[in-house]
């Protein structure tokens, strides 16, 4: 009673990247799109929900195939060219009866209004789909960036933890196509983090067709810059989201950290604030809680000093160097009862700067994994 797949369709042939998640144990469609990447080249992707295919042996890694090949047939393409995702349950096989018969059917429908389906068709316990798209101009040409992503649960950053596809118009040469994603991956998908798991399945995918008629991006090129910004945005807004919707969540929290000696302290500090469940279930219960935060910034894998560092939750200034400092408990709850929680730490020890995004920890979480398979 709901879609749950989606193939995503480029009209002409289209560099392509991928990051992929670094959990040692790797789903079938990982193993599978890593070997078509290769080449750099790719023009379509499938992707189902519901079965993750991972850990599932050979068995699974010919389904994997399968999918790529049944959807190349329907496309006129090699099978080389398609990329596969799947998300949900880890250890079972896929109901290939029903993917076959999926494909055929999807693949009859592709539309360039189908956006809004593909991106209800790859959730899983996601609350919401996660679309978004920009213009931007290249040597005076417009382009456009689009990308939808699905994640809610199992959500880490070691790569992306979840799956994301990103499309553009814009003429990008591979080798600044894969440098550009990488950036943008490590400045958004990589600083997201929802419950500490690291995917099996966790994928990226960039394709870019240059239909937009650019000038081709190459990576000393000065628009290369500007492109990657745009394509920050993107994901930037995706990552977010998927904070947002993190599973059983109210809130999206910001851990923004500033005055670091550099940005990879600043990330480390803003990590281990996001990473602490006692700083989540804290904002869960509208709790000033701030003794938990800078706990979180003295075990952080970073050179930094916590007796300089202020917190602050929202506006309201809880902690000064390092120790208490007088508040009013009803303002801070406050700032802890909105949508976006914005937690700022100001270490005093550089100009550096960071964020990472996560979400409170709510009773809802343990039930909604207390029963994932059943």
């Amino acid at each position: 009673g709901r879609l749950d797949l989606a193939v995503l369709f480029s009209r002409a042939p289209a560099a392509a990247a991928g990051v992929f998640t670094r959990n040692r144990v790797q789903a079938a469609p990982i193993l599978v799109s890593r070997r078509h990447l290769a080449g750099g080249r790719a023009r379509a992707v499938v992707v189902n929900a519901g079965c993750a295919n991972a850990c599932t042996g050979e068995e699974g890694v010919r389904d994997a195939e399968e999918m790529a090949a049944l959807t190349a047939s329907h496309l006129g393409l090699r099978a080389e060219e398609v990329l596969v995702a799947s998300t949900g349950v880890i250890g079972v096989r896929l109901p290939m009866e029903k993917i076959r018969v999926g494909i055929a059917q999807v693949s009859r429908r592709l539309s360039p209004e189908g956006g809004q389906e593909a991106a209800l068709a790859i959730m899983t316990t996601d609350t919401r789909p996660k679309a978004c798209a920009v213009r931007v101009e290249l040597g005076g040409v417009p382009v456009t960036i689009g990308g939808m992503a699905k994640g809610s649960g199992m959500i880490h950053p070691q790569m992306a933890t979840m799956l994301a596809f990103l499309t553009t118009d814009a003429a990008v040469t591979q080798p600044a196509l894969d440098r550009a994603l990488r950036r943008a991956v490590n400045r958004t998908f990589n600083r997201l983090t929802v419950d500490g798991d690291t995917s099996t399945n966790d994928a990226v995918f960039l394709l870019a067709n240059g239909l937009a008629g650019n000038r081709p991006l190459a990576e000393e090129e000065p628009e290369l810059d500007r492109f990657t910004a745009a394509l920050e945005a993107v994901a930037g807004f995706l990552a977010r989201a998927i904070a947002r919707d993190g599973e059983g969540a109210t809130c999206l929290i910001e851990v923004r950290v500033e005055g670091a000696p550099d940005e990879e302290a600043a990330e480390a500090v803003a990590r281990a604030v996001a990473n602490s469940n006692l700083v989540k279930t804290a904002v869960f219960g509208r709790d000033p809680n701030w003794g938990r935060i800078l706990c979180a910034v003295g075990y952080a894998p970073a050179e930094v000093d916590p007796g300089r560092a202020d917190i602050y939750l929202g506006p309201v200034l809880v902690a000064r160097a390092g120790s208490a400092h007088p508040f009013n408990e009803e303002e801070a709850r406050a700032a802890l009862s909105q949508e976006e929680v914005l937690i700022r730490i100001a270490l005093h020890q550089g100009e550096a700067s960071a964020s990472v995004w996560t979400c409170d920890l709510s009773y809802d979480y343990v039930r909604i994994n207390a029963s994932y398979r059943s």
